[in-house]
């Protein structure tokens, strides 16, 4: 057998054999999981505690985060940090359609929200009317981050910008946001956000039912924008997408715009995010501009960065890696996990450019090449 064609096998086995391993990652995050907390006993060793839950989800929220992140940055070429913004705009329009249906339920007993009663608001701001209703919450938490990365993109990718520089700008973006959010005027919490929600379409926040009824709706969530990122990626667009970031002079002198690819792009990934933001809040239990915070982004970065970016699976699996080792340690040594993600960070810009998938790859690759000789 010759080398080309031993290449083309290694290459078919890699293919196969992440397949089944992403077969068997969706059956444990949807069937596995929600099974062992709801059969065995308490006492076995098999529960899956109702404290996980939330847990878990908060982390399969961050995953379909990360995806998101990586169809601009792993495919697209475009570095964003500021993701955390879009993230936090889904997570407050859902915050409001919870704190709607609280009406009359607070401390003041109040139509208003307590926040607003303590700051002597009369009347609903304008821009909180509808959110009494979850269709148009839902709708909100997706088209705001839309239509602001569209507007946003619009202006940053006509004018060239791209680079070192559309970061910064997109991080500036995230720390204006931030400063608008914490101020009391803006309507939105302030500095303590929007918090001590209490049902969702009717049913309990505070419920084991509610919690994993959440728990597998985001898990979905996250199987269906995986497969919405591969079918993109794995088009004519999502090569188009590629070749961008690896040659955008040479493509746009080929007479592709790519403006108007990296737009459609980067309002994909907006709305993507959005959504996670909207499946977090409920099952966390709080929204507030710390969300937005530039380190909130940067962590995003970390996660597909150590996962292995381009990768779809890479992020994924960062996600969870870096925020399982974000609780421990925080719990644990909580003052030694800013200089952790310092490390992390670090080592794998220097050492591992391809993440653990591009480690997992290798090494799967090199055992094949070896079997197959």
């Amino acid at each position: 057998m010759d080398l080309a064609a031993l290449r083309e096998r290694v290459r078919a086995l890699g293919g196969s054999g992440r397949s089944i391993a992403l077969g068997a990652l969706a059956f444990g995050i949807l069937v596995v999981v929600p099974v062992l907390n709801v059969l065995p006993s308490v006492d076995s060793s098999l529960h899956v505690p109702d404290y996980l839950i939330p847990l878990l989800g908060k982390f399969l929220c961050y995953a379909i985060l990360a995806l998101a992140l990586d169809l601009v940055w792993g495919f697209t070429g475009i570095l964003s940090l500021g993701h955390g913004l879009f993230f936090a705009l889904g997570g407050y329009a859902m915050g409001m359609h919870l704190m709607r249906t609280m009406s009359g339920e607070g401390v003041y007993r109040s139509d208003l929200p307590d926040f607003m009663v303590f700051l002597d608001w009369k009347k609903l701001p304008w821009y909180w009317l509808g959110f009494d209703s979850f269709p148009f919450a839902l709708a909100m938490a997706i088209l705001v981050p839309g239509a602001l990365a569209l507007s946003f993109g619009f202006f940053a990718f006509r004018s060239r910008l791209r680079g070192v520089y559309l970061s910064i700008v997109t991080q500036a973006l995230t720390y204006a946001a931030m400063l608008l959010f914490f101020q009391n005027a803006t309507g939105f919490g302030g500095n303590n956000g929007l918090t001590d929600f209490k049902r969702i379409l009717g049913y309990s926040l505070h419920a084991s039912s509610t919690k994993l009824g959440l728990y597998v709706a985001t898990a979905v969530t996250l199987i269906g924008t995986y497969f919405l990122c591969r079918y993109v990626t794995s088009s004519k667009l999502g090569r188009v997408l590629t070749a961008i970031r690896d040659a955008e002079l040479k493509i746009r002198f080929c007479g592709y715009q790519t403006t108007h690819y990296k737009l459609f792009a980067w309002t994909v990934s907006a709305i993507l995010a959005g959504l996670a933001g909207a499946l977090y809040v409920p099952q966390v239990g709080i929204i507030n501009p710390s969300e937005m915070q530039p380190s909130s982004s940067i962590e995003i970065v970390i996660w597909v960065a150590v996962g292995g970016r381009g990768t779809l699976v890479g992020p994924i699996l960062g996600a969870f890696l870096v925020n399982g080792g974000k609780s421990w340690l925080t719990s644990s040594f909580p003052s030694a996990w800013l200089y952790a993600l310092g490390v992390l960070f670090v080592v794998v810009t220097l050492y591992l450019p391809q993440g653990l998938v591009g480690i997992g790859e290798a090494l799967s690759a090199r055992w094949r090449m070896r079997k197959s000789a």
